[in-house]
């Protein structure tokens, strides 16, 4: 048996079970991470020795009879999560020897829920991008074409999962960094309504957008994650006050009678031919098992993309002032005095996407232009928020592509901002409503990409969003596709 090829409820239940040990478990994924990392790139940092004291602390609750929801169970870790003593870069110059010296919240309760983390994985720097070529170490590979992107941020998550690195990881979505590297790498994605998991310990990128989510084998992979990392803290400002449900409980219960939303501006011009056709075959297997299916009009989204990057590089500007190289992070050691030492840090610290959206931002917010951009900005995301609760008032969820094309080639886009933008399209409008939004397996293109099928739920129901897409995934084999590796 090729344990790397399993589930996390798979191989949770073989562990507890005791057919295989932690050990055994986990040296699987790290001998094929071994064999393909050279090529994927999928990692910043492997945490050998963190690694084999997890497995210790796993097997010994194991011998105890002690069994904890991922008890033994190998994840890995997006590289903008802090993790206690394990360096934390956000794949930046300017924070590459960063070790941070507390724990993110997520973390805390994966620890506590007894998880195995084999690595912090690759991303665009700061979350900035649709591709993970942004990064300032490697750029990560897609396991269906080495030639092209796994998608972005969290591109190192998503590729480790589709590649059977590891057996499931976190990522984070600000404008669609979950759900779009889940689309292009075949592979479940979940970014949870805003509050509903803590932020404390997630570096900023656009702290009213960012949200940490699972990316997954399959979707009650991602139910038992959410299960452990959701839940109000009281360490986040942000995260809600409102009761966690458990997210297997009703994943078997079917879609008969529910109302699926079929947006009218999301079927239109410049979707790939076979990412529409896809998506529409997905909406047919739908009804299939009994969901009404209805047209709803968001007469907003066409203002998502401006709106988004008004206000993410607006946040971005004020949150990343904090590396100027005095407290931590990268210093410039040839500079004439304070001034310089903080240019020179920035310049030679940040990647060049990073920078551009500084620039953007900061000129969002200047003297004059705050109430022309900010402002505005603002004001269009409430409408857009308000176009979903009004569709939500006569639909369960809200069915779309996930991407307008598969995955593309590796520097087809790096020269063209504008069309790189355009990558998170049908993802961005989620984050400024701040709702939930699950990607998953739909179809494979004639040159054998993942295609990503989107359902987004109302605030704080991801178990909805869940029940869909899982009895979705049941009457289907999309999610049984795997990319064709050696190792």
């Amino acid at each position: 048996m090729d344990l790397y090829k399993l589930t996390v409820h798979e191989l949770r239940d073989l562990i507890r079970r005791k057919e295989v040990t932690v050990k055994d478990a986990v040296f699987a994924f790290t001998r094929r991470i071994g064999a393909l990392e050279s090529d994927i790139k999928a990692f910043n940092t492997l945490t050998a020795k963190e690694t084999i004291s997890m497995i210790e602390r796993a097997e010994k609750d194991v011998e105890d009879g002690k069994f904890s929801p991922l008890t033994g169970v190998p994840l890995a870790i997006k590289d903008n999560i802090c993790t206690k003593g394990i360096k934390t870069t956000c794949s930046s110059r300017i924070l590459q020897n960063f070790f941070p010296p507390y724990e993110s919240t997520v973390t805390t309760r994966l620890k506590d829920a007894g998880y195995v983390l084999v690595g912090k994985t690759n991303m665009d720097e700061f979350a900035m991008g649709s591709s993970t070529e942004n990064s300032a170490f490697e750029t990560t590979r897609n396991p269906w074409d080495l030639d092209r992107i796994p998608g972005g941020s969290s591109g190192g998550s998503a590729a480790a999962v589709a590649a059977d690195m590891c057996a499931a990881a976190l990522g984070s979505d600000t404008g669609g960094s979950i759900r779009q590297p889940a689309a292009c790498c075949g592979v479940v994605g979940l970014k949870p309504t805003y509050g509903r998991v803590s932020r404390y310990g997630l570096v900023a990128f656009a702290s009213s957008l960012d949200q940490i989510g699972p990316i997954t084998k399959d979707v009650e992979d991602a139910a038992i994650l959410m299960n452990v990392i959701g839940g109000h803290d009281p360490l986040d400002s942000t995260s809600a006050e409102v009761a966690l449900p458990d997210f297997t409980a009703k994943l078997k219960d079917g879609i008969k009678g529910l109302k699926v939303g079929i947006p009218k501006e999301y079927f239109v011009g410049g979707i790939d031919p076979e990412v529409y056709n896809s998506v529409q075959e997905a909406i047919t297997v739908m009804k299939g098992l009994g969901a009404e299916v209805v047209e709803v009009s968001l007469p907003h989204s066409e203002y998502a993309i401006a709106t988004y990057y008004i206000l993410a590089t607006s946040e971005a500007s004020s949150n990343l002032a904090r590396y100027d190289g005095v407290k931590y992070g990268y210093r410039s050691t040839d500079h004439a005095d304070l001034l310089d030492m903080y240019k020179k840090s920035r310049s030679e610290g940040f990647g060049p996407e990073v920078k551009r959206r500084i620039m953007l931002g900061t000129y969002a917010l200047s003297s004059g232009y705050y109430d022309a951009y900010y402002k505005k900005g603002q004001q269009a995301r409430t409408l857009i928020k308000k176009d979903f609760d009004d569709a939500f008032k006569t639909v369960d969820i809200i069915v779309t592509p996930t991407a307008p094309t598969p995955a593309f080639k590796i520097g087809e886009k790096t020269d063209d901002p504008l069309q790189m933008y355009l990558s998170d399209i049908f993802t961005i409008s989620v984050n400024l409503a701040g709702i939930p939004g699950l990607s998953m397996p739909c179809g494979l293109s004639r040159e054998r990409l993942p295609i990503g099928l989107q359902i987004l739920g109302r605030h704080f129901d991801e178990e909805t969003v869940l029940r869909a897409a899982y009895a979705y995934e049941r009457a289907t084999d999309w999610h049984k596709k795997k990319p064709t590796l050696a190792g």
